[in-house]
Order: C-alpha cells, then structure tokens, then sequence
C-alpha cells in the first residue's frame, strides 16, 4: 500500500513539473483617444513581483508564462493607472488604452486647480467655495455681485436677480448642476429657484457662451457646479451655522461626501433659514421676512470609460413683500411715492403675512456617459423640474388664504451630446435637445396674469475648438433652434379691441361651445412659431506667461417669453399692473467683447469691453395707472425698440506690504434706443475696493475693510406722468422715473480657523454690512418707491469642516 502511494506522489509531482510554462503574452500600451503608442509605460506583473516598461512603440513582452490569469497593473505619468486580468492558456497578445490626457479632462482632474472655467474665450469669472461660503445666508443674486459688471435688480431685500452688463431674466441662462434652471424666471419679482449652498463652484460668462444648453443668452450664463467626484476612498463634509441682526436671522447647512475608489460616490446636503422683518436705518420694513429650506441629494458611478449620476433637490419658500407696497387708491399711491417713509410700519416680526410668495421647485436629474476608443465621449441626460408659484394679494375675507395667482410649471428635457476628443488639438461637440413644458394657471377668482401654455422646444448644436500652436486658440459653434407656444387664455373683449387685436389675431378667438357665455370675455388659443439661429466666435493669444487677450463675437436669439406676450394683470411683488403684446418678435443680438488679463505674483489685472446690439429689445413701459377693486398700481406694458449697450468692466488686485491686499473691481455701462433715448434700469457707475490683512500664523486670521460707492443714474427715461390726485382734485405729478441720489457704504469682513484635530477645523466669521448705518435706495430696487434699503447688519457665521 505504501508503495503504491509514493507511486501516486511521484506521479503528481511529475505532471506538476511537466507543466508548460513557456507561454508569452505580446502587449501594446495606447491612448485611450487617439491610439498613439505610449512609450515607458510601467507594467509590473503581480504575480511574479516584477516590473518591465513598454518600449518606443508602446509595445512590451512577458515570457515563461504558465497556464492560468495574471493581473498586470500598468501605470504612466499624466496618466489614470489601470489594472487588469488575462486569461493565459497559449501565447497570447493583449492591447490596453490608458487614458493620457487625464489633466486635461475636466471630469477626472486629479492635479492642478479644482477651479476651471467652462469656456477659454468667452469673458468669464469663477466664484471660488470659499467666496460663496461667505454668502450662505444670502441669494445667489447677492453672491454673483462679487464679479465685475455684475449687479441685480430687486424686489425688496429677499427677491434678488442678478443682471450681467444690464440685462436679466430670460437673457441670462442658469445651469444648475448641467440642467437648465425653469422656473418662470421671466417677472423681475422671480428670483432664481437655487440654493447657493449646494455650490461647489459658481462660473458667471458674460454673453453667450454655452450654446450646448441654449441660444438665448443674449445677457449670460451663471454655471453653478456641486462638488467635483473624486475617485478615492474618502468620507468628509462641512457644517454652517449663522446669524444676524437686521431681520434677526439665522441659516444652517450642512453637507456629507462618500467616495470609493471603484467610483461610486454619494453626497447630500440640506438649508435652512428665516428671517423676520428686516430694517431700514430709521424704521422698520414691515412685513419683509423669509423662510426656506431646501434638500438636495446626489449618488452614481464615476469612471473614466463610463458613469451615471442621479441628482434630485428640493427647495420650498415663503417670501414676505412690503406691506407698504400695496396701495388702495390713487391717492395713496401719490402719497406712498412722494412720502420719505413706508405709509406701514409696524413693530418686529417673524409672521410672513400677505402679500407674499410660496414656491416650490423639484428638479430630477439622470445623466449617463460612456467613452469610446479613438472616438470620444457620449452623454445621455433626462431632467424633470416641477415649479410651483403662489403669490398673495390683500383680498377680502376668506379670500385673503387663497392665492391670487397660482403657477405650476413642469419641463421636461432630453439631451444627447457627443463630445469628439480623440485629438487634443482639435475637439468637435456637438448633440440635440427635445423639451417639453407644461403651465397650467387654476382659477383662483383672480384674471390669471399667465394663461394655461404648452411649450416645445427642439434644438441641435455644433461647437468647435482648435489649438492652432502653443500660443493660440480658436474655438466656434452654431447652433438652431425651434420653439412652439401652445395657450389658452381669455381676454376681455374691450381690451382685445383696444390693442387691435381684432383685426391682427381673429383667426386666434376659440368660438363658444353651444350653452357656452363668456360673458364680456373672449376665448383665443395663440400659438406662436419661432426659428432662432445663434453662434459664436473667439479666441484667446497667450503673449507669454503673463499676458493674454480674449476676443469673443457672438450671435444670440431669444423669442419673447410667456410673460411678455401674454401678461394681463397685477404683479402684485412688483406693484404694477403688466401688459404682454402678441405682436412681439424675437430679440436679435450682436455682442462683440475683448478681454486683457495680466498675471503675476503681486499684481492681477483684468480690462474687459463689450459692445451689445440688440434689435426688437423688448422692455416694460410704464403708461398710466390703473383703479381697480385691489387698488391702484401703476400699468406697465411690453413694447420693444432697437437697443445698443456698451461698458467696461475692471477688476485689478495688488499684493502689498508683505500682508496686505487691495482690490478693486469698477463697472461702467451705458444703454441707449435708436433715438439716444436712456434705457430704463440700467446701471450706474459703481466701485468697490477692498483693503485685505491676511496672517496664516494667526490661524489663517484675516480682515478686510470695503467700501461700495454707487453712483447716482444720470442718464434715465423720463416716464412720468401727471394725473388728478381724487382727494385734492388737483394735478399731480407720479414720479416712478427719476433715480434717487448715489450713495457710499462701508463692510468690514474677518475670519479665522482653529484646528480641532487632524481632519477637522473651524472657521469663524464675523461681519458688519453698512458699518455706519447709511439711509439709501438702490434704483435697481423696484420697492424703492416705498422704502430705504436695509440699515447695518451684523453677522456671525461657524464652519465646521470634518
């Protein structure tokens, strides 16, 4: 028995040795995009612990294989490592892309600034983490004014629109995360549905310059950016505690990243704030308070070869309007205009009464891409966003719970973009996107402002870049589309006539069903076609490290929104009635602009100049006043006309005495008509400068003082007008035109960080806005004609970063 055991051993052991391990495996090491051979790749074989590098030809050998796998993990410089598995039973030949150009692909970044720009020609500035921390309990309006020539147009203090270069609303386009924000962004009273915490990195391009997601940004384009993936095992987040004085406030967010190396990442971040009536230097605004919270999560597989990501967030709030801005008749409108302080002011409160806004906006988001060999990238994405808008009115009895206007928008939007990068030097973009939306307006005893519409929008889109040589970039794009408007809505008869829309639009009235009395109303379905055409063109020239010159020519197009074709009614946030017109045309816009920057180690200089021509320009005029059972507001209606604006920005910043920092950003702008008539809310001339002590010895312990003067308007539309005062009898003279006087405030800003531990630090800030408590108003304020803006602010804000 022992013999025949030995005799089995023996014979294993001789198979074992009489294994062929003579195998060879040919390799090849390429680039993932354009297949070139990479050369000195370093190839370690891990079950031999040993290591070779592909030769010239990006080509490697490994012999005296024997049968079974082996993992070869191949790493380069400026490279992703990758590892992988083969299956060895013969010889065998195995080729492996890498991905060389990692640093410069913004998606998988690993090195350098996280901060980067989303276009290279186009004037654009990028708004750090840190900068919009310091903007937590504000708008994303308040935030975007840190640029050069960018301002905004308000409604009180807690409605804030940002404007670039004197135009908002519908001409600035906001990308939130790659979607399109839609939120009925049209009424200057309709802030932009965003919470600027959930915001890693903020980019504001002045004119057109993301003609992937559309061609009407005749004004701009604000990219907001959460969080950049990084593939790598981590776990971290921050924390946000503040409060201030005016309008007893407080905020609070807080964020949490997970991240693994094989890709897969969550994030999720939540806000809340409130505020209470704010204050103006001598009185109280009564009935100016704010709630909101706001919830966003995010979670996917990040890759390089291929991901997805699902976003959703969520964002409720309820905005209190002056109480003083709502007026009875005309005689309190005259009163309230010529009056030095609101007709109501009333002790601190954190009731939000009418009139008010709540709204509402859900945005869902699936995106998905995939890379391809010697090709390029693909990307599939659907959103879906859900805005629900109720704004109101002092109404009587139980009416007064019920919303006057009442909005729920929802869109929906598919894009396919296919991004060709196989050659560096030479990338090509291009997809289509299909959008439907949906406004539905119930009937809530009020004539609805905004009709019930449906929307359709196709567009297609081709974008170019050329690396001509080291020094010179050109980079172009075209870009079509097509939109339907689809609504329903009545008019009262006498005011179809009035505007000559009976002779204009007849074939646009829905006759009556049988049993069907409009009464003194029409029925009309308006649906409206438009073809737009835009395009862009520019370049950057790199003189040498220090110096540069952007030139940038663009073609922009935008079809007059719902609200300017079809409004017919009070906004009561604005205090004004507003008239759409059907007979509007798209606005047409040339834009050219040149941009010089110089870079060294103690001075920064940015010069830009702009020039924007814009045919059909389409504006509010105000042109009389209206009585009416809710009260008296001034009417405003839609009318266009042929506009040309043009200004400099500048924003220069000098590193002084060792520590110390100046800072100066400065804004001109000038808009005319045809006639050389002023534009009606423009700009004025306004600088800020900013002196910075900075000492990372006393726990990264900094200080800044700042002073903001704007000036007075001088150049405006004279849209006044005389009517008969009913209490008096007499002629009077309703000033909603002229700008009130400039003024000049002072900031004080300082913050310091203690470490904790090794992973956790926290930040303290204290700040005091309009340190000597200055009495002004803004002319961009549209309650300006009730109230001063708001009285000094104290503010205390803790970050905790873990």
């Amino acid at each position: 028995m022992k013999y025949y055991f030995m005799s089995l051993m023996l014979f294993v052991f001789g198979l074992h040795h009489a294994q062929n391990c003579n195998f060879t495996l040919l390799g090849e090491v390429k680039d993932f995009h354009d297949g070139t051979p990479i050369t000195a790749a370093n190839i370690y074989i891990k079950q031999l612990d040993k290591y070779i590098i592909s030769d010239f030809d990006g080509k490697f050998k490994i012999e005296d294989l024997c049968k079974g796998e082996i993992t070869l993990v191949i790493s380069h410089i400026g490279c992703e490592t990758k590892t992988t598995t083969i299956d060895i039973s013969g010889d065998a030949f195995k080729s492996i892309a890498l991905e060389h150009h990692i640093e410069e692909l913004n998606e998988v970044a690993v090195k350098g600034s996280a901060y980067r720009n989303t276009t290279k020609t186009a004037q654009e500035t990028v708004l750090k983490t840190s900068t919009i921390e310091q903007y937590s309990h504000l708008s994303l309006g308040d935030a975007l004014k840190e640029v050069s020539g960018v301002s905004s147009i308000n409604t009180g203090n807690s409605i804030v629109k940002p404007m670039i270069n004197g135009l908002h609303s519908s001409r600035l386009l906001i990308l939130n995360n790659d979607v399109r924000l839609q939120d009925q962004e049209w009424g200057i009273e309709h802030a932009p549905n965003i919470d600027i915490n959930s915001a890693n990195q903020i980019s504001v391009i002045k004119g057109s310059g993301a003609l992937a997601y559309g061609g009407d940004a005749i004004g701009g384009v604000v990219v907001i950016k959460p969080s950049r993936i990084i593939r790598k095992d981590s776990l971290y987040g921050k924390t946000i505690i503040g409060g201030q004085t005016n309008g007893r406030g407080y905020n609070l967010t807080s964020s949490l990243h997970k991240s693994y190396k094989s890709g897969w990442f969550a994030n999720v971040q939540g806000s809340l704030k409130q505020n209470g009536d704010f204050k103006a230097p001598d009185y109280n605004l009564t009935n100016t308070g704010l709630q909101s919270q706001s919830f966003s999560v995010q979670a996917g597989k990040n890759k390089f070869e291929s991901g997805f990501e699902l976003f959703y967030s969520y964002i409720h709030s309820e905005i209190a309007i002056l109480s003083a801005s709502h007026i009875g008749n005309v005689n309190d409108l005259i009163n309230a205009i010529n009056s030095k302080e609101p007709t109501i002011i009333r002790d601190f409160s954190y009731d939000i009464d009418n009139p008010k806004q709540e709204i509402t906006h859900h945005l869902l988001k699936g995106k998905y891409f995939k890379r391809f060999k010697n090709f390029g990238k693909l990307s599939l994405q659907y959103d879906y966003q859900n805005n629900r808008r109720l704004e109101f009115d002092i109404r009587r009895g139980e009416l007064n719970n019920e919303a006057a206007l009442d909005l729920t928008l929802q869109t929906h939007t598919l894009l396919a973009d296919v991004n060709l990068d196989a050659n560096l030097n030479h990338k090509v973009n291009f997809g289509i996107l299909t959008r439907y939306q949906d406004n539905y307006a119930p009937n809530t005893g009020v004539r609805r402002l905004i009709p019930n519409y449906e929307k359709y929008d196709f567009g297609t889109y081709i974008t170019s870049e050329l690396q001509l040589n080291d020094n010179l970039l050109i980079d172009g794009g075209l870009r079509y589309d097509f939109n339907r408007v689809d609504a329903l809505k009545f008019y009262r008869v006498s005011r179809w006539t009035e505007r000559g829309y009976d002779e204009d639009f007849a074939h646009f009235v829905v006759p009556p069903e049988d049993g069907q009395d409009f009464g003194s109303d029409l029925l009309a379905n308006p649906v409206f076609n438009f073809h737009n055409i835009s395009a862009s063109i520019g370049s950057r020239y790199d003189f040498n490290d220090k110096n540069y010159i952007l030139v940038n020519l663009s073609l922009s197009s935008r079809p007059p929104n719902p609200a300017e074709l079809f409004s017919d009614g009070l906004h009561h946030s604005a205090a004004r009635i507003e008239l759409g017109d059907l007979r509007l045309n798209p606005e047409i816009a040339h834009r050219i602009s040149t941009t010089y920057g110089y870079e060294n180690t103690n001075f920064n200089l940015t010069a830009e100049l702009f020039y924007n021509a814009i045919n059909d320009y389409m504006y509010l005029r105000p042109t009389g006043v209206l009585q009416s059972n809710r009260g008296a507001f001034p009417v405003w209606e839609y009318e266009q006309t042929n506009a040309q604006l043009f200004g400099t920005d500048i924003t220069l910043s000098y590193d002084f005495a060792n520590r110390f920092n100046w800072h100066n950003k400065s804004s001109f702008i000038k808009g005319y008509d045809d006639d050389r008539q002023p534009l009606i809310d423009m700009p004025s001339f306004n600088t800020v400068n900013t002196i910075k002590y900075s000492n990372n010895e006393w726990h990264n312990f900094s200080a800044s003082i700042q002073s903001e003067w704007v000036f007075e308007q001088n150049e405006f539309p004279d849209f006044n007008f005389e009517l008969e005062n009913p209490s008096t009898g007499e002629i009077a003279l309703l000033d909603i035109s002229t700008p009130p006087p400039g003024y000049h405030l002072f900031h004080f800003q300082s913050e310091a960080t203690f470490a904790l531990s090794n992973k956790t630090n926290l930040n303290i800030a204290l700040g005091i806005n309009n340190i000597f408590d200055t009495s002004y108003r803004n002319y961009l304020n549209r309650l300006r004609y009730f109230a001063d803006d708001l009285g000094r602010n104290l503010t205390l804000q803790l970050k905790l970063n873990y």
